[in-house]
């Protein structure tokens, strides 16, 4: 299951603060906590798998949190943990920095140093979503990233705005996803979150060309994703719409296993051939099928597929309702 949520609603009010201790100790790491009011205490949340990845989403009661040494030796994930703040207030501390954050900010700490945090500052509950991203999964060195743990990243401007929106979205959104997409969304975290964190490190000079370059490129792709409806979707219109010359786009796919061009036609078809074989689309001219996902020509759709597939359309929509009603 890609989705996993809960609630302490489920759970008798007199437990409520346990559960929450042990939920987060056992999803994510472990963790000493305290609060002033166990009997009102209250949390709910969830988290979404993404490959290595991971998004969890929690509003909670105020609490103060620790990790200690006898912690980490009991169980460390190896893990840059990224939190970002929507609701309320918080306090992290680690190593010799201290970070105070409001609603929009950011903070980044590492799993396997100490450290202590409170929430709640003003007596309200707060709510946060938190970014997991393994150590061996983040394109940044190290030692970079440690100039930034516990310290307060606004997230109200640039990369870290876009990164701020993406990381709700996700948290909204991302439970609706099939499954196939969520590996590639959590890819597209990781490397906007090190954007992110590169850019606070000193901006452009401090993040790698190829960082950068990754991150466009993961850009480009999500904005194919979403537009493969749109007829006008073609390289020259998505350069325009990324403000990057036609030859910049072609030089971000030199290393993929295919072009722009292939890219969109590919996920085109892909999109039309599972609509294909769904049965409640069965009464679907196939014409309407091919316009939906930016094919004008049903000629061109038609030759397109049977080049691709090996079949035509009306071919493979025969052979897949067939085989789902046996």
């Amino acid at each position: 299951m890609a989705w996993q949520g809960m609630t302490a609603a489920d759970v008798p009010a007199a437990d409520r603060f346990d559960w929450f201790a042990q939920v987060v100790s056992q999803v994510m790491l472990p963790t000493a906590f305290e609060t002033e009011d166990t009997a009102g205490f209250y949390a709910q949340g969830g988290m979404l798998h993404l490959g290595a990845a991971q998004v969890s989403r929690f509003s909670y009661s105020p609490l103060r949190s620790r990790r200690t040494p006898a912690l980490i030796r009991a169980g460390d994930p190896e893990q840059y943990q990224l939190a970002l703040v929507t609701r309320g207030s918080a306090w992290f501390s680690q190593l010799d920095a201290e970070a105070r954050i409001g609603p929009g900010d950011l903070v980044v700490f590492d799993s396997s140093r100490p450290y202590a945090s409170g929430s709640g500052l003003d007596g309200e509950d707060v709510e946060a979503v938190v970014l997991q991203i393994p150590k061996d999964r983040m394109p940044l060195p190290s030692q970079k990233v440690g100039r930034l743990l516990a310290r307060r990243i606004a997230g109200g401007a640039g990369m870290t705005a876009l990164l701020s929106r993406f990381l709700t979205a996700l948290a909204e959104e991302g439970p609706d996803c099939p499954g196939q997409q969520l590996t590639g969304l959590g890819s597209m975290a990781v490397e906007l979150a090190a954007s992110a964190l590169a850019g606070q490190l000193g901006a452009d000079r401090e993040a790698p060309a190829e960082l950068r370059a990754h991150a466009l490129l993961r850009e480009v792709r999500a904005y194919i994703e979403h537009h493969l409806a749109d007829p006008d979707l073609t390289p020259r219109a998505t350069a325009a719409r990324h403000h990057i010359s036609l030859r910049s786009l072609y030089a971000l796919f030199e290393d993929e296993p295919e072009g722009v061009a292939a890219t969109i036609r590919r996920r085109r078809l892909e999109r039309c051939r599972e609509d294909l074989a769904r049965p409640g689309l069965a009464h679907e001219p196939i014409q309407t099928v091919a316009a939906r996902w930016g094919f004008t020509s049903a000629t061109a759709f038609s030759r397109t597929f049977r080049a691709v597939y090996g079949t035509t359309p009306r071919e493979y929509r025969a052979d897949a309702l067939g085989s789902s009603r046996g």
